[in-house]
């Protein structure tokens, strides 16, 4: 054949075969690489209104068909390209033009049909596959039984071998994955919308406990006191929502919406039992709940305002709608209570509140306090030392000295905490 070939055709008719044939591999290297880099998620949102990107996205539903017409056309046109330069080889330099030909050959070939190609198309993997789709598709059919067979062979191995058939696996992304598509995205999404969108897929891992108002900062209306008293509280009060209990917030009639109280308030109509009437049924929400289904939850029932319980029954603190909104959009109200609770020193080192809860400490200050089983500072200090400090006792907590002021019912309710002290080993 190679004789033939060599008797038919003049030499620059053969090399003119031959860079044909090297920018035919150097089509089939080139789309390759590009069909197997491009973006999926872009290309899916392309194929809504892009033709072309229709296509591309047809084709690679099969890419063992579309491997399959690649190496065949790519071991075909570098077979081919090696024997013309083979028999141009010989009719310049005779026998020895066999050897200087291979060599030459298998230079052209890595360079201008493999490396270069491949290197633009992985730079440039949607143009390349916009451009080569159509050939892609007609070479598809004119190899069909070609293609189909292989395809039989290959699968049948592949079968031998214990490996299943493709499966169409492209679209599916795990919470990681996206979380850090999202993070790098650079200036495409601005960084306070790519700090919500991995608030959101935070929601996930952080719990009711973990952004709740504990127990004992819980402010609500006790019965037990005189109507003066609750007049007081009421007026005073920063919350649109006050819970209602006798004595012990365990011992819970309702919630009382502020705006209800607005008219009793104006025309010197207040009573107890006013106040029960215009109550409203708790709402309480597990311990262990995540942010995710509580925000569902709180969708579903139209609360804004959730008691915490234990397995036990016992109110370990409360949650509400706005809490959750702040873990996604960040801190969108003032909360007068919470401005006195982180107060910097003139010496450098900040008075903390122990009842504040670790989560809030380390975002309002960009600190690394650990979060462990215990969700305040108080709790994270007695779990370390596994007893109760006493004042001007001093803790070492993930580099941030720690010195307890005071302590309260068996509560710390004040800290001085001072600057990270880095390690050799951070």
């Amino acid at each position: 054949m190679t004789e033939q070939i060599s008797e038919i055709l003049s030499t620059p008719t053969l090399l003119v075969i031959l860079v044909f044939l090297i920018f035919v591999s150097a089509f089939f290297s080139a789309s390759e690489t590009a069909l197997m880099a491009i973006n999926r998620y872009r290309l899916k949102h392309a194929s809504k209104t892009n033709a072309t990107a229709r296509l591309v996205s047809q084709l690679l539903t099969r890419p063992d068909r579309l491997l399959t017409v690649v190496l065949i056309g790519n071991s075909f046109a570098n077979i081919a390209a090696a024997s013309i330069a083979t028999i141009v080889g010989v009719r310049l330099f005779g026998e020895i033009g066999a050897l200087y030909a291979t060599g030459l050959v298998a230079v052209i070939v890595l360079l201008f049909a493999e490396i270069t190609p491949k290197i633009i198309a992985s730079q440039k993997p949607e143009l390349i596959s916009y451009l080569s789709v159509r050939p892609l598709f007609l070479t598809i059919k004119a190899l069909f039984p070609l293609v189909w067979v292989a395809n039989i062979l290959s699968n049948g191995l592949l079968y031998i071998m214990g490996v299943k058939h493709y499966k169409k696996t492209l679209d599916i992304l795990t919470m990681d994955e996206l979380r850090t598509m999202v993070n790098e995205a650079g200036a495409l999404i601005p960084t306070q919308h790519k700090s919500m969108l991995t608030s959101i897929l935070d929601l996930d891992n952080i719990t009711v406990e973990d952004i709740m108002i504990t127990r004992s900062e819980i402010v609500g209306i006790d019965l037990q006191d005189d109507d003066n008293t609750l007049l007081e509280k009421i007026r005073s009060s920063q919350h649109t929502l006050l819970p209602i209990y006798r004595d012990d917030i365990d011992d819970i009639y309702g919630v009382i919406h502020m705006r209800d109280l607005t008219h009793y308030l104006t025309d010197h109509t207040f009573s107890k039992p006013m106040l029960l009437e215009l109550a409203e049924k708790p709402y309480f929400v597990p311990e262990g709940t995540h942010l995710h289904t509580q925000l569902f939850n709180f969708q579903r029932t139209k609360n804004r305002f959730g008691l915490v319980v234990d397995e036990y029954g016992d109110i370990l603190g409360l949650v509400t709608l706005a809490d959750i909104l702040e873990e996604i959009v960040g801190e969108f109200t003032t909360d007068v209570q919470d401005t006195s609770r982180i107060t910097p020193q003139q010496d450098g080192t900040y008075l903390v509140d122990g009842t504040i809860n670790i989560r809030y400490i380390n975002q309002t200050m960009k600190w690394d306090l650990p979060i462990t089983n215990a969700k305040t500072l108080s709790g994270a200090i007695i779990e370390y030392l596994e007893l109760i400090p006493t004042a001007n006792t001093c803790v070492l907590l993930n580099n941030y000295p720690i010195e307890v002021i005071l302590v309260q019912d068996n509560i710390i309710r004040s800290c001085k905490i001072g600057k990270c002290l880095m390690t050799d080993s951070n």
